[in-house]
Order: C-alpha cells, then sequence, then structure tokens
C-alpha cells in the first residue's frame, strides 16, 4: 500500500524530525517475522547487521526510546561512550535521501510512523479477535493463519529479540488456536486445520494445540487423523515429560471414536 505524499513544507516545533528526508515518500515495510527485511516500494533495502538491529529494536517498540536505552541494550557488552558511537553510526547509515526510516525527538528515537511493521499488524490482529463474539464469523482473508506461522526474528540471540520471540510466541499460539476454534465453528475446516497445524507446529508440547486441531480434524470427517494426532501427543510427553494427556483430552479422544 502506497503511504499518502506529505504535503508539509516545515517541521513544526517539537515535532519528530525525521533522520532521512521524506522526499520522494516510498511506502516501507518492516518485516520481522520468519527474519528481517527492509522493503520499499515492494524492493528490498540492504542494511548492514548493526542497522538492521536498530530498526528491529525500534520496529518492536511503538513508543519513542532514549537514545541511551537503544545503545545501552544494543551494545550492552560496550560501555557507555562506545554504545553511543555506535548507535550514531547506525543512524548516519540510515541517511537515505528517499526513505524515511527512523524519527528524532529530541533524545528520544522511534520508528517512522509511515513504515509498516508486520509485526505490530499481528499482535493488533490478535487483539481484535480475542474481542470478537462467539457468533461473528472469522474471515481467514481478514484473520490469515499464514501472518502467524513464524517466530520474531527466529535467528537472532540478543537477549531483547529472545524476550520479544518468546513472548510473541504466546500471542501467536493463543491466536492460532483460537482461529481453529472458530474456522471449525463455521465449516472452515481446511483453514481451521491449517491454523491448529501452526499452533502444534510452534510448541508440540501445547495440549490445548493439539486438542484443537483433534476437533478440526474429526468435524471435517478425518477420524483417523484425529486419533493420529492424540497417539503423537500421548508418546511424546511420555517421552519428553514422563507424564500422560490430561482428563480433558482423553474424553475427547473418547468423543472422536464414538463419531
Amino acid at each position: 500500500m502506497r503511504l499518502p505524499r506529505s504535503t508539509a513544507s516545515a517541521t513544526p516545533a517539537g515535532a519528530r524530525h525525521p533522520v532521512l528526508s521524506s522526499t520522494p515518500p516510498v511506502a516501507v515495510r518492516l518485516f520481522l517475522l520468519g527474519g528481517f527485511r527492509l522493503m520499499a516500494d515492494g524492493l528490498p533495502v540492504p542494511l548492514p547487521a548493526g542497522v538492521q538491529r536498530v530498526v528491529a529494536f525500534l520496529g518492536l517498540h511503538r513508543r519513542p526510546l532514549r537514545r541511551t536505552f537503544v545503545a545501552s541494550t544494543l551494545w550492552m557488552d560496550a560501555d557507555e561512550e562506545r554504545a553511543m558511537a555506535s548507535l550514531r553510526s547506525a543512524l548516519w547509515r540510515l541517511n537515505r535521501p528517499e526513505l524515511a526510516i527512523v524519527e528524532v525527538r529530541g533524545s528520544d528515537l522511534a520508528l517512522a510512523d509511515s513504515v509498516l511493521v508486520d509485526h505490530r499488524e499481528a499482535v493488533d490482529r490478535g487483539r481484535v479477535l480475542a474481542h470478537l463474539p462467539p457468533t461473528h464469523a472469522l474471515d481467514p482473508e481478514e484473520f490469515p493463519p499464514d501472518l502467524y506461522m513464524n517466530d520474531v526474528l527466529p535467528d537472532w540471540y540478543e537477549e531483547w529479540a529472545v524476550a520479544e520471540r518468546e513472548r510473541f510466541q504466546q500471542i501467536r499460539l493463543h491466536v492460532l488456536e483460537r482461529m481453529c476454534e472458530r474456522l471449525t465453528d463455521t465449516g472452515m475446516h481446511a483453514s481451521a486445520v491449517l491454523a491448529g497445524l501452526a499452533a502444534v507446529e510452534a510448541d508440540p508440547l501445547r495440549e490445548s494445540a493439539r486438542r484443537v486441531l483433534m476437533r478440526a480434524y474429526a468435524a471435517e470427517g478425518n477420524t483417523c487423523q484425529a486419533l493420529r494426532q492424540y497417539a503423537s501427543y500421548r508418546d511424546l510427553v511420555a517421552r519428553e515429560l514422563g507424564v500422560a494427556p490430561s482428563p480433558l483430552m482423553e474424553r475427547l479422544v473418547d468423543d472422536v471414536r464414538r463419531r
């Protein structure tokens, strides 16, 4: 989606000042799910690793962040002077006249409001889904399961990335399970199974994900597939955790067998 062109000729006092020029305007998208990608008008924008970290970190936060906080988090092994120097270098490398990516407000930094972020979209859609009434028909195009197929920056191992990945995993698991249930109830079995499979893949030991997937299989008449999921889960938790499936799952298995 192309962003609207800016008509402002000057920046009011106290407003955010773009690090990069916003002329000419381009549509910028930041992808953090499944790996880092920055796209401008559909074309990839190559960035050095250190600059990627700054953009990703700001993309994961909706509010402006203090420069000192950004620097100390991203370069936590360096002293304050060196960390701030590294941050200044990264901002300088972002200085491309055709793009507006990072904005500055005094001593604060933020991702430009015009940059669309897939992580934010996934979180926002998940919040909407959580508050939909049970009678609301779920549209797979409105809540696409593939938006929740991937983790946040799966190959990044900095503490801040790992923490956000763990937080988002809980969001995506709850969303995928809820999607699976809603789509099963409305008879959209193929989409329900895809959402359930994604939840199981994200956390194979999560029993609630197995249960919604089993219900989706059973609803479309695939009893054998539902029972295979049960057998696979039963063997997995016995081997990995030394426990048995809960009474909830055992009752579900009985219901599936009766069908």
